[in-house]
């Protein structure tokens, strides 16, 4: 046996074991790993050193999407399924299949994010802070966590993310599942309140090290962190 992080590419394999607890295996199998599973290695890769939120445009518009929401797509580009996160600045492809079933299908079609349709990857965006206030109450959260919420400005719907900086505008949704919603409730983010953009606090940067794993099950594409590669046994 070995670890799947020292097996070379175009290799195929079988899960024989998996350390590291529940935890550990409660990961993979959201990825469809678990033993038994046969999977082969596309390729091991580094990280992208950038490791915040992601900007797209789709539908003719802007959006910011959150780093842990973009690993869920996987577009088609020059004839290949690729995980969206592997794109590059101006690169295009068109959404293959977004993993989480409907409810995550609909929070991207909020974002104008839809199976079959064009999407441009345009950068990799800093996790700045976003300084807001709701009923005198200043709060923060990163630019993934703030894409989540829409507001109304000028007749159209956008993200909080898009707001200037002192500027006003009404919430009109919050995207993702009841856990969310509840949060944002206990923050006072709730439908039809009045929400400002205070400012902007940008972090000092933190590069991030290591390495993935790409490998396929079947004809579904998934990138393994190379931390929970090294958990898994095969041969």
């Amino acid at each position: 046996m070995k670890l799947l992080s020292e097996v070379e590419p175009e290799v195929k394999v079988a899960v024989k074991k998996i350390e590291g607890g529940l935890e550990v295996k409660g990961h993979l199998e959201e990825l469809g790993i678990s033993e038994g599973t046969e999977l082969t290695v596309v390729a091991t890769e580094p990280v992208h050193v950038h490791v915040g939120p992601i900007s797209l445009k789709a539908a003719g518009r802007e959006a910011v999407v959150a780093r842990g929401w973009a690993d869920k797509v996987y577009v088609e580009k020059e004839g290949k399924t690729l995980p969206l996160l592997r794109l590059e600045a101006g690169d295009k492809g068109t959404v293959k299949t977004i993993e989480g079933g409907k409810v995550f299908e609909d929070n991207f079609a909020e974002l104008g994010i839809e199976k079959g349709k064009e999407i441009e990857f345009l950068r990799h965006l800093p996790d700045d802070t976003l300084v807001l206030k709701i009923d005198d109450r200043e709060i923060r959260m990163g630019e993934g966590q703030a894409s989540k919420v829409l507001v109304e400005k000028e007749g159209q719907s956008i993200q909080i993310n898009y707001l200037r900086e002192s500027e006003k505008a009404k919430i009109s949704k919050v995207i993702g599942g009841t856990s969310l919603k509840e949060k944002f409730e206990q923050m006072g983010i709730v439908e039809g309140k009045v929400i400002t953009l205070v400012r902007k606090e940008i972090p000092a940067p933190v590069p991030k090290r290591g390495s993935y794993v790409l490998a396929k099950i079947g004809e579904q594409l998934m990138t393994i962190g190379h931390g929970l590669a090294e958990k898994v046994w095969v041969e």
